[in-house]
């Protein structure tokens, strides 16, 4: 069965961090990018960051860069978003989405793709961040 689970959302303060992970089970995760979106409700999703598993290429959204980063651990077949100096407009559901490398050929066209291109997606985790 392919599947994305995350885990390590949660209630945080203003500055600070929180991890999330995205552990892959189900497809060869080596022939992947796996990005970060956020959403809230009523809004459209957002692409946060987006890594490729095979060559370690990685994007950032522009409110994100400087405090966000991602990372793999292939042994693993897990994907990690390292939040720092966290603000309030960073509230949202965070969820990770598995695309094919040979769909999006460079982690910068991650944000672009439509949704029906990523082929499994996992079910969110929850950020809160009080200011």
């Amino acid at each position: 069965e392919v599947q994305l689970v995350e885990s390590g959302g949660g209630l945080v303060q203003a500055g600070g961090s929180l991890r999330l992970s995205c552990a892959a089970s189900g497809f060869a995760f080596d022939d992947y990018a796996i990005g970060w979106f956020r959403q809230v409700p009523g809004n459209k999703r957002e692409g946060v960051s987006c890594i490729t598993i095979s060559d370690g290429g990685t994007h950032y959204a522009d409110s994100v860069k400087g405090r966000f980063t991602i990372s793999s651990d292939n042994a693993k077949s897990t994907v990690y978003l390292q939040m720092n100096n966290l603000k309030a407009e960073d509230t949202a559901v965070y969820y990770c989405a598995a695309i094919a490398h040979s769909v999006v050929v460079a982690s910068t066209l991650c944000f672009s793709a439509p949704d029906y291109l990523y082929e499994t997606r996992g079910q969110g985790t929850q950020v809160t961040v009080s200011s």
